[in-house]
Order: structure tokens, then sequence, then C-alpha cells
């Protein structure tokens, strides 16, 4: 067997043994869908009538009149969807923490397995877990009025820019599982990027903001990535965030994986 075709079945291997996990412990996965829901409920329920009546002009398709809480309920969509990324990868570095701490990496390393089939087969199975969330709450804000205007190319242009962040926030999620001492550290680390869709324009106008959190909002990189789904699937001005948006993506990954893999194998060697 080639080292390739190894590693793949290795790889594949891992990945069965992390869903397996995801069924065995159901209560967490919808724990972390439900996080984005309510924030959806919240905001479209509780806040959307007056912040839908603002949007004219400000973050609505061009010529596109206010229609308050339905206005609001198609602009705020792609914020919760991403905010459904970062709370679901969250717990990708609470299962890589149980991991590092339980023993089971001590024990992989006297087998013979590929090195890199251990992360390979967590992060195959966060991402599968990631859009499995993403793909329930878009049924449940579709179920609630949202209104895409997307062509199916939109559709697989807009799951493709998800499926690649959440990528990116998988592997950044397996470095802080590394790197995590306990599996109550890994809980809390990640939590900052459950934060940053609040603070971009996942759930107001940036140009609504005071001077210094509208340049942050415009710096940090779910803005770019929310500001692209909302002109894929809504028909929004995208301004060539889409660019930005991948440049993050590709950014983030590249260095939380070679991060990941650094901790990984320092671990590995001892």
């Amino acid at each position: 067997m080639t080292t390739v075709a190894h590693t793949v079945g290795d790889s594949a291997t891992m990945l069965r043994r992390n869903l397996r996990r995801l069924r065995r412990y159901p209560s967490m996965t919808l724990i972390l869908i439900a996080f984005p829901i309510v924030f959806l409920l919240l905001f479209v329920y509780v806040f959307g009538g007056q912040l839908g009546a603002g949007l004219r002009g400000v973050g609505a398709a061009a010529g596109a009149p206010a229609r308050g809480r339905a206005a609001y309920l198609n602009y705020l969509v792609p914020g919760i969807l991403l905010l459904t990324v970062a709370a679901t990868v969250q717990g990708t570095a609470i299962t890589v923490a149980m991991d590092m701490t339980g023993g089971i990496i001590d024990r992989f390393r006297t087998m013979a397995i590929a090195r890199a089939s251990v992360l390979t087969g967590h992060v195959l199975a966060a991402l599968i877990q990631t859009l499995g969330s993403v793909a329930i709450v878009a049924g449940v804000a579709l179920g609630l009025g949202f209104d895409p205007t997307a062509s199916a190319i939109d559709w697989l242009a807009a799951a493709g820019i998800i499926a690649l962040f959440a990528l990116a926030l998988i592997w950044l999620a397996v470095a802080l599982g590394l790197a995590a001492k306990s599996v109550e550290t890994a809980s809390n680390t990640p939590m900052f990027l459950t934060l940053l869709p609040f603070l971009g324009s996942g759930f107001v106008p940036t140009a609504t903001m005071p001077v210094g959190l509208r340049q942050f909002a415009a710096y940090q990189p779910f803005t770019p990535v929310t500001d692209t789904l909302r002109h894929l699937l809504t028909g929004t001005p995208s301004a060539g965030h889409a660019i930005a948006a991948i440049a993050w993506s590709a950014g983030i990954a590249l260095v939380s994986y070679v991060w990941a893999r650094r901790l990984y194998d320092r671990r590995h060697a001892r």
C-alpha cells in the first residue's frame, strides 16, 4: 500500500471514529445549533421591527424599500449562518482537547497509523457537523420568511464561501484545542469567534457604528465574508468583498494548519 493510500485509509478510519462520537453525544451538537437559532429568533422578533426600519439605503439592495422585520430578516441571515459556523467549531476544540488530555493520542502514537490522519479525521468530521448545522439553521430561517434572490449558482458559491471559512475556523479550533491545557480551557478559548459576528456587519450595517468600532469591523474577517454571503443570497452590492473573504479564509486556514501541525508534532515527538 502506498503512503498516500495508507494516509487516506487511516484518515477515513479517524473520520468514522469522530462521527460516531458526534452520534454518541448529540446534546453537544444540539446546543451548538440552538445558540444561533435563539439569536435569530431574538433579533428578528424582538429587535427586528425597529432595526429593519433603518435599513433603507444602508445594507439593503439598491432601490429596495425598507420593510421592517422582513427586511431585517433578510439582512440578518448571512450573519446568523456565520455565527452558526463560529459556534459549531467551538465543539471541535473541545473534542481535540479531550483526545489530548485523555491519553488516546499517546495510544495512537504506538500504533502504525499515519500521523496526519488523527487531525484530518477531526477536521473532516467537524466540517460535516458544521455544514449540517448551517443547513438546519438556514432551513429555520427559510421557515421564518427569509426570502433569498439567489440563483442555483449563487447558492453554490455561497456554500463554497461558507465551507472555506468553516474549514479555516475549524483548523483554528483544532490548534486552540491542541494548545489548551484542559478541556475547560478549550471550551473557553474559541469563544471570541462567536463575538466577532456582532462586531462586524452581521447584525447591523457598519456605517451605523462609531468610528473606532467601524474601522475594527471593516478589517476583521467576518465582515467581508458576511457581506459576500449577503451579496450572493440577497443581491446586495458586494463592493469586492469576495476577494477579501477568500483571502481571510485562506490566510487563517494556512496559519492555523501550520500552528496545529507544529503543536501536534511536538506532542507526537515526546
